[in-house]
C-alpha cells in the first residue's frame, strides 16, 4: 500500500517548526496519540462502539476541539443531539451490499442498504444500523520524530451481523507548533459482494466540533473554506456553503480565552466531495451523495459510486487541529503538504 505521507518528514515541512516528538501507543480498547508525554488524541476501537472514532482531539494550546457527548461530559458541551456524531469518524449512511437480502431495514425509508451513519435502535434496543468493527491494530510505525502512523483493519456488518465489506485504515499523525495533522488513508474492499454507495447526505468523513465553536452561537466559530469564503456567527443551520465542493473547511474560534480551530481536508485524488456542514457544529465531506442528497451541485445526477466484488476503493481525508485562526494556524499550508 502506498504510504500517503512518506514525504511528510521534517525536510518537506519548511512552513512549520517541529513541535514535540510523537508516539502512538496501542491499548486494548483505544489507540493513543502522544505529543511528548501528553495524550492529544485517542482512537476508540473497542468492540462495544458502533464505529471507530477519534476523541478527544486537542490543539497544541490544549483546547478541546471536538464535542465530548456522548463519550463523556467535556468542557464546552451543551447539547445532546445526534448521538451518532462522535467527535471524528468515517462511514456512510447507505451502503448497499448487492445480492444480499437485508433482514433488518434502515430506519430511513429512503435507504436501500445499511445505515452506518446513524445509531438508530428499535424499541427493544435492537440496532437498525450497521457496525464497523475494528478487528486488528498493527504495530505503530515511526517515520520521523514528529510523524508516526498506525494501520488498523475494520469489517463492516449489517445490523444482524453479516459482514459485507472490509477496510484498511492507516492513521498518520504529524505534530507541528501550529497544528496537529491526523490523516486517514482508507482502503475499502469488497470481498463478499459488489458494494454500491447509496444517495444520501448522511456521510461520510465527519467531525462534530466543540459546542462552544457552534457557528449558531453569537460567540461561536468562524467557518472558512479553501477559497476564502467565510461564515461568521451567529449563523443559521443551512450554511450558504452547504452542499458545495471545496478542498477544506475550517472552524476557528475562542474557548476559555484561547483561540484555536479544526479543519477537515479532502484529498484531490478523492472523488470530489460535497460538504454536509451545519451551524450546529457538523463538518463532513461526502463524495457519495447525488440528487437525493439535496446537494446543489448534484441536481439531476444519479450515477452511484460502486466497488466491484473483489475490488477496492481508496479515499484520503485529514483532520487538522491548530492554534489560532485559519490564517495564523496555517491551514492552507498544512493542506498543501497533505495533498502532495
Amino acid at each position: 500500500m502506498r504510504c500517503l505521507f512518506a514525504l511528510l518528514t521534517l525536510s518537506v515541512l519548511p512552513a512549520f517548526a517541529r513541535a514535540d516528538d510523537v508516539s502512538i501507543v496501542v491499548g486494548k480498547d483505544a489507540v493513543e496519540f502522544k505529543a511528548g508525554s501528553a495524550v492529544v488524541a485517542r482512537y476508540a476501537v473497542a468492540g462495544s462502539v458502533a464505529k471507530p472514532y477519534l476523541y478527544p482531539v486537542l490543539a497544541p494550546n490544549g483546547t478541546p476541539l471536538t464535542r465530548g457527548y456522548p463519550v463523556d461530559k467535556a468542557p464546552g458541551d451543551a447539547t445532546t443531539d445526534h448521538i451518532h456524531q462522535k467527535s471524528v469518524w468515517f462511514c456512510h449512511g447507505d451502503v448497499i451490499p448487492e445480492g444480499i437480502e437485508l433482514k433488518v431495514k434502515s430506519a430511513n425509508k429512503a435507504d436501500k442498504g445499511v445505515d452506518f451513519w446513524s445509531e438508530t435502535k428499535d424499541k427493544d434496543g435492537s440496532p437498525r444500523h450497521g457496525k464497523i468493527k475494528c478487528v486488528k491494530v498493527e504495530k505503530p510505525v515511526q517515520h520521523a520524530k514528529n510523524h508516526a502512523s498506525v494501520e488498523t483493519h475494520n469489517e463492516w456488518f449489517t445490523p444482524d451481523g453479516v459482514k459485507i465489506m472490509e477496510e484498511v485504515r492507516v492513521i498518520h499523525f504529524v505534530d507541528t507548533k501550529e497544528g496537529r495533522l491526523f490523516a486517514f488513508d482508507i482502503t475499502l474492499k469488497a470481498p463478499v459482494c459488489p458494494i454500491t454507495f447509496g444517495d444520501t447526505k448522511e456521510g461520510s468523513f465527519g467531525i462534530r466540533v466543540n459546542d462552544a465553536f457552534r457557528p449558531s452561537q453569537s460567540t461561536g466559530a468562524t467557518v472558512t473554506t479553501a477559497e476564502g469564503k467565510t461564515v461568521v456567527p451567529p449563523a443559521k443551520d443551512n450554511l450558504p456553503i452547504w452542499g458545495y465542493p471545496t478542498d477544506w473547511i475550517d472552524y476557528s474560534g475562542k474557548f476559555e480565552g484561547k483561540e484555536a480551530g479544526i479543519a477537515v481536508f479532502d484529498h484531490p485524488k478523492n472523488p470530489r466531495a460535497n460538504w454536509h456542514v451545519r451551524a450546529y457544529g457538523l463538518n463532513a465531506a461526502n463524495p457519495f451523495g447525488r440528487e437525493h442528497s439535496g446537494f446543489p451541485t448534484q441536481k439531476g445526477k444519479t450515477d452511484l459510486m460502486k466497488i466491484a466484488k473483489g475490488g477496492e476503493m481508496k479515499l484520503r481525508y485529514a483532520v487538522y487541529a491548530h492554534d489560532g485562526d485559519a490564517k495564523t494556524g496555517k491551514v492552507a499550508e498544512a493542506f498543501a503538504e497533505f495533498k502532495k
